[in-house]
Order: structure tokens, then sequence, then C-alpha cells
């Protein structure tokens, strides 16, 4: 055990950190876990003031780490002024219930403590419902016995979102406020499908930012797009999904959709009450996976995104991996890196170096499947002059010769795009 002793601002939850090494686990991986469990506690706005890591072949049925580890946590919690424990594992209904008993305090596990900072970050309606639904679908089946422990809560870490006066009814109301919720998101999912179908219909490509939380995403969007879009340390700042239009050197236009971060075992539930917000990414033309060059768990963090990509069904969208923070690493990193994989943008958002490179990759990975053709238009005809516009915002167009009211175009068009376009011109060659 690890008791850190520090003075804290008067309010501050002093919580107390668990972690399990079981199995073929090595105790490494589960050190760092607990260190992320411990941003993610900051994160909720407690201070960590004690670490455990428990060693045993499996978790305890009862208690998770044992009857006479959690006897002995109880001892240091009491001399550490702890508020509250959270364990690095989801914990079963009957354990978070045991815990709390030998504890005599809040137990929380990894779920519930994520759940509560995406509860204490969500600032629009959309946002509020998506976090509500998943809190009570992870919560309802944990309602049995639970009274009493919510009874002590009265608030903080773990209390957010839904609140104790809804989790304190019956499971019939519960249900029907998870159908209501559903309901309003539903019709979210509806209006975005509008959305992206309009935006399809306009032949305007989109590129999703994806990636671990804190891996500097919304500040490569204000990059990329010249927004303000608030950025920080901070885990899981962005919650809703900003979209906005960007400009191509080539004068093509494209949509950036910057997203909610991804984490190590991202609960189920926040998975499936995001959808209707994450579905951006699985119907996205390109994705940049943004990385964080300098973050010495970079590889399994890589995977963790992976995941939950395959989760969301977008493992048919285009990848394109940014290394970002380059400046925070060395030359020969650099060179590793690259070296690994050629295929990657090696970049820093915060002093904008590879910037001009990446978007000169995005608009060569947007025209990868490309046909040059050459497209004939009357410029009196309001559609073909709206036709001419939209040729220049998703094509790289080569020639434009205007002759007696007739307009030959000759272009290098998606092949998603050219159907949507007119028909190319009589006798004029289309080129493959």
């Amino acid at each position: 055990m690890t008791d850190r002793r520090t003075s804290f601002p008067p309010g501050t939850e002093r919580a107390a950190l668990v972690g399990l090494v079981t199995g073929s686990m090595r105790r490494a991986d589960a050190d760092r876990s607990l260190d992320e469990l411990h941003g993610l506690a900051e994160a909720a706005g407690a201070s960590v003031v004690l670490r455990v890591l428990q060693e045993r072949p499996k978790p305890d049925s009862k208690t998770f780490i044992g009857s006479g580890k959690a006897a002995s946590l109880a001892t240091a919690c009491a001399g550490a002024g702890v508020d509250l424990v959270v364990f690095d594992n989801e914990l079963t209904p009957a354990q978070l219930r045991q815990l709390e008993e030998v504890l005599q305090r809040k137990v929380l596990d990894r779920t519930q403590l994520i759940l509560d900072i995406f509860a204490k970050r969500a600032r629009t309606r959309e946002g509020k419902w998506q976090v509500e639904l998943a809190q009570l679908q992870y919560l309802l089946p944990r309602l049995v016995g639970a009274g009493a422990a919510l009874s002590r809560l009265g608030g903080g870490i773990g209390t957010r979102g839904p609140g104790e006066t809804k989790l304190e009814t019956d499971r019939r109301r519960i249900r029907m406020r998870i159908q209501a919720i559903q309901r309003e998101i539903d019709r979210v999912r509806q209006r975005r499908a509008q959305l992206r179908e309009r935006r399809q219909k306009q032949l305007v490509p989109t590129v999703a930012l994806v990636g671990y939380t804190n891996a500097g995403k919304t500040s490569l969007f204000n990059r990329l797009t010249n927004e303000r879009a608030a950025a920080s340390d901070a885990l899981f700042v962005t919650l809703d999904p900003l979209v906005r239009r960007v400009r191509l050197p080539d004068r093509r236009e494209l949509l950036v959709s910057d997203t909610v971060g991804f984490i190590d075992r991202l609960p189920h539930a926040l998975v499936a009450a995001f959808r209707a917000t994450l579905e951006e990414v699985a119907e996205a033309s390109l994705a940049l996976h943004v990385i964080d060059a300098a973050d010495p768990e970079r590889d399994q963090r890589m995977a963790a995104v992976r995941r939950v990509l395959e989760e969301l069904g977008a493992t048919g969208v285009p990848v394109v991996d940014v290394y970002n923070k380059i400046d925070l690493i060395s030359a020969d990193e650099r060179r590793r890196i690259t070296d690994r994989d050629p295929a990657a943008a090696l970049i820093s958002a915060r002093s904008g170096e590879g910037l001009n490179e990446l978007v000169q990759m995005i608009a060569a990975r947007l025209a990868l499947d490309t046909r040059r053709i050459t497209i004939a238009f009357d410029s009196g005809k309001e559609f073909d002059r709206a036709q001419i516009a939209r040729l220049y915002r998703v094509a790289r167009v080569v020639s434009h010769v205007a002759t007696n009211g007739r307009v030959l175009i000759e272009a290098d068009v998606p092949r998603r795009y050219i159907a949507r376009l007119t028909t190319p011109a009589e006798g004029a060659d289309a080129n493959e």
C-alpha cells in the first residue's frame, strides 16, 4: 500500500485506488493501469491518498480482493482519511455491496468513475441524455440492496448524472426513464443521419478525428479548422461532436469531425449510449487516428482505439495514423516511428510542425480512388452551375474551358461521386 499524506483544498474527496494482479498479468502493467485510474480520479475531482495493488490467482467472488485484504484496506482507509475507494476493474453488484459493508465507505469501480467524469463534462442536452442512459443501464442491475449505500453517499463523485432521487425509484420507473431517453437519442440519430445524407448529396467528404483521450485531437481540430474548441490536458474534455468545413490547398472542401476520446476498457454502456455521436466515425470518408507519440503506453492505447473502432463497425473506414506531440520526442524516436509506419504522419498540433504535410496527405488519400473524366455543362442553367461548384469542391480540376455558354471541365473525380454528377460530355474522353 502506498499512503500519500498531502493537504488538499477543503471539500476535496480523498480517494484510495485498488488494482488486482491476476494470472499471467504483469505487475508493471497493473501499476500502469493504476496510473491511468489515478488520472481518471483526478479528472473526477478526487485527490488520491492511497494506492493498493493486490496479487491473487483470480478475483474473489465476494470482495474481489479477498476478505483479509479487504479488512486491512478498511484499516488503511481509516488511517488515511479516505472518502471513497475506486477499483480498477468492473465489480459485480454483490462485490460492490460486500465491499461497502466491509469498508464503510463509498465504493466505485472503473466503469462508474468514467461514467461520472462523462456526467461532469456533458454540456449539451444530447450529451447529458447519453450519459444518463449509460449510467441508468449500468446501475439498474445494481439497485438491489443499494438503498442504504446510496443514503450514505450524500453527493460527490459517483452520484452525478441521474442523481440519488432517480436511483431510489423502483425498477419500473427507471426502465420507463431509459425508454424515454432512448427515444430522444433515436431522434438525434435520425437527425444526424439526415445531416450525413445531405452532406453526401453535396459531395463533401468527411474526415473524423479519433484517438485515445488526451492524444491531442481537439488541438489538431483547432489547427485544421481555425476554431477555438476547448482543449486541455484533462481527460474527456470533448463529449459533443464538432463538425467544421475546411478548404484544401487545391480548393476542394471537406468536413472535419472531432469526437469523444477513447480509453482502454471503455464501458460498453457508454459506447452504446454514444453510438449516435460515434456513428460520425463509421460514416466518414477518412479517419485520422491521432496518437500521442510521447506516451510510453502508445502501442497499448493504439490497440484500445482499434478495438473501439471494431465495436463501432468502423473497420471499413480508411485510417491514417497521425503521431502528435513529436516536439516531445527525440529525432531517433521519430525515425523509429517512420521506419515502422512509413504511411503515418508526424505532427505537432501545438507548434504546427508537419501540418502542411498532413493536409497534403489528406488530399492525396481522399483522391486515391479517382477517375479522370471530362464533363460538359451549360453555363446558362442554374443546375449545371451548381454542379460545377460541387465539382470544384470534391475533385481536382485539370482544365476548365468555356465557349459560347458551353463549359468543358476535365477533372480527377472520386469514383463514388461520378454517378452523382452530370453525364460525361458526348464525344469527350473519359480516361482511367
